[in-house]
C-alpha cells in the first residue's frame, strides 16, 4: 500500500519524482494506491493544488491511472517499469527473443554514394529514389502510396503519432494479446489501452466494436505475423474490421505490417477503403536487421502533415546516409534472394513446431510470422518446466491486458528437427495435467 511508502517533497515537482522513485524500487508496485489528494496535502504541509498538479504529472508520464472512485494508483505497467524479457539464462536455448535468425539477414555495408557536404536535409527530407521503392514495395499489397513518410523505426512513429493525436488520458484499442513494447509505449504516453482480443484472424470484430463504443481515438493493429498469437487478416475479417472503423472517421488507424517481406500470408489491408485516418507502417527490422533503425509509412495527408512536422521539430529527419543504405539493400538481388529465402525457412520453421505440438494434441495459434502462441493455465511452471529441458520461451504475461495466460515460443531458429523433440519437452513437463496446464 502507499501508506508503506512515504511520499515527500513541497512542490509538485519534488512529490511526484518522490512518487516516481518508489516505483521505480519496487516499493510502490502496480496498483499500488496514493493516498487522496487532500490527505497527502495535510501530511506533507502543501496546498491540495500541489499534489493535484503532481498527481496529474504523473498521470500524463504514465506512471498512475485515476479510477474515478478508486482514486489514483500506479499503473500496471508504468513507464519507469519495463515488460522487457528476463535475461536468458546461460546455457539455455534462446526461444523467447523473437529476434530473426542471423544467418538470413544481409551483411551491413556503408553506402558510398553521397557526396560530403551540405545537403538539405530539411527541405528534402527523403531520399526520391527510397519514395520509389517504398511506393513499388506498398502498391501490389493495396497500400494507397500517395503520401509516404519515413521514421526510425515503428516504434518511432507509432508513438510520435500517438503524441500528436491523443492527449493523455485518450484510449487506444490494442491487440490483447499484443506486442510489450507498444503496449508499454502506449502506457508511457499516459494513454489508456483498451484490450481488443485476438485470434487466428487478427483482431475479433465484435472486441473492436466494443473498443469503439468505448470511445477508443486510436487502433493499433497487425494484419499478418500478430506479434505473439500469429493471427493474420482473412478477407472477412478485414471486411468486418474496416466496415466497423468506417462508422468512426476521427478515429487512427494504426496498421503494423512489422513483418512484411517475411511473412508468407498476403497482406489483406484495412486502408484504400473508405478509412479517413489511417497509416500502413513497415520496418526492415526483420529482415534487414535490427541496426536499421527504419520504417517506411503511407498515410492519408493530414497523418502526413501531422507526423512530418512532429519529426522537423524533433529529429528533423531520418538520415540520409541511412536511408541510402537502406535503399541499396532494397534494390540489391542478393538481398532479395536472402529475405526470400528466410520468408521460406521461418514458415518451415512455424508450421514444424505447429505440426509437432498438434500431434501431441496441444492447442497452439501461429498462423503466420515468426512466433508460436500456446495457452496455458500455469505460465510459470511451463517455463521453468522448460528450462529444466534447456528451453528458454517466454512468459505470456508481459503481452496481455486481459487475455488467457499463455507462452510465446519463437521459432526463427528453431530447425524443424528441434521442433520434435521441444514438442515432446513440452509435453513431459505438462505429464498427466495436461487438463490444468494445457489449453
Amino acid at each position: 500500500m502507499a501508506t508503506q511508502y512515504g511520499i515527500s517533497g513541497t512542490t509538485a515537482k519534488g512529490i511526484a519524482a518522490s512518487v516516481e522513485r518508489g516505483v521505480a524500487e519496487g516499493v510502490l508496485g502496480p496498483g499500488a494506491a496514493l493516498p487522496p489528494v487532500r490527505r497527502l496535502a495535510d501530511e506533507l504541509g502543501v496546498s491540495p493544488g500541489t499534489v493535484a498538479t503532481a498527481y496529474k504529472e504523473l498521470r500524463g508520464r504514465g506512471i498512475v491511472v485515476t479510477r474515478g472512485r478508486g482514486g489514483t494508483v500506479v499503473a500496471s505497467a508504468p513507464a519507469v517499469a519495463s515488460r522487457r524479457p528476463p535475461k536468458v539464462p546461460p546455457g539455455l536455448r534462446d526461444l523467447a527473443g523473437g529476434h530473426p535468425d542471423p544467418g538470413l539477414l544481409p551483411g551491413l555495408v556503408p553506402p558510398s554514394r553521397l557526396a560530403p557536404g551540405a545537403r538539405s536535409h530539411r527541405s528534402t527530407p527523403r531520399l526520391a529514389r527510397l519514395e520509389e521503392v517504398v511506393r513499388d514495395w506498398l502498391r501490389p499489397d493495396g497500400v494507397p502510396v500517395d503520401h509516404v513518410t519515413f521514421a526510425h523505426g515503428a516504434l518511432d512513429l507509432i508513438g510520435r503519432l500517438l503524441s500528436v493525436e491523443l492527449r493523455p488520458g485518450d484510449a487506444v484499442a490494442m491487440e490483447d494479446p499484443g506486442y510489450h513494447h507498444l503496449l508499454d509505449l502506449v502506457t508511457a504516453l499516459g494513454l489508456r489501452s483498451v484490450p481488443v482480443t485476438v485470434d487466428d484472424e487478427g483482431m475479433r470484430p465484435d472486441a473492436l466494436h466494443g473498443a469503439l463504443r468505448a470511445g477508443v481515438r486510436a487502433v493499433v493493429c497487425s494484419p499478418r505475423a500478430q506479434n505473439p498469437y500469429g493471427g493474420c487478416f482473412s478477407a472477412e475479417r478485414r471486411d468486418a474490421l474496416r466496415e466497423a472503423l468506417e462508422e468512426q472517421p476521427d478515429v487512427l488507424v494504426v496498421e503494423n505490417d512489422h513483418a512484411s517481406a517475411v511473412t508468407e500470408a498476403p497482406l489483406r489491408t484495412l486502408t484504400g477503403g473508405g478509412l479517413t485516418r489511417w497509416v500502413h507502417v513497415r520496418t526492415v527490422s526483420k529482415f534487414l536487421g535490427a541496426d536499421l533503425r527504419w520504417a517506411a509509412a503511407a498515410c492519408d495527408a493530414t497523418t502526413l502533415a501531422r507526423h512530418d512536422g512532429r519529426l522537423l521539430l524533433t529529429s528533423g529527419w531520418v538520415s540520409h546516409l541511412l536511408q541510402d543504405a537502406v535503399y541499396g539493400l532494397l534494390t540489391d538481388e542478393a538481398t532479395r534472394a536472402l529475405v526470400s529465402r528466410a520468408r521460406e525457412t521461418y514458415a518451415l520453421r512455424r508450421t514444424a513446431l505447429l505440426r509437432e505440438l498438434g500431434a501431441r494434441d496441444f492447442e497452439a495459434h501461429g498462423v503466420s510470422g515468426m512466433n508460436v502462441w500456446v495457452p496455458v493455465a500455469d505460465e510459470s511452471a511451463v517455463v521453468n518446466g522448460l528450462r529444466s529441458y534447456g528451453w528458454w520461451v517466454a512468459a505470456g504475461a508481459r503481452f496481455r491486458l486481459s487475455s488467457g495466460p499463455g507462452v510465446r515460443i519463437s521459432v526463427a531458429e528453431l530447425e524443424p528437427a528441434d521442433a520434435a523433440r521441444l514438442a515432446s519437452d513440452f509435453a513431459a513437463v505438462l505429464g498427466e495435467s495436461e487438463a490444468t496446464y494445457g489449453g
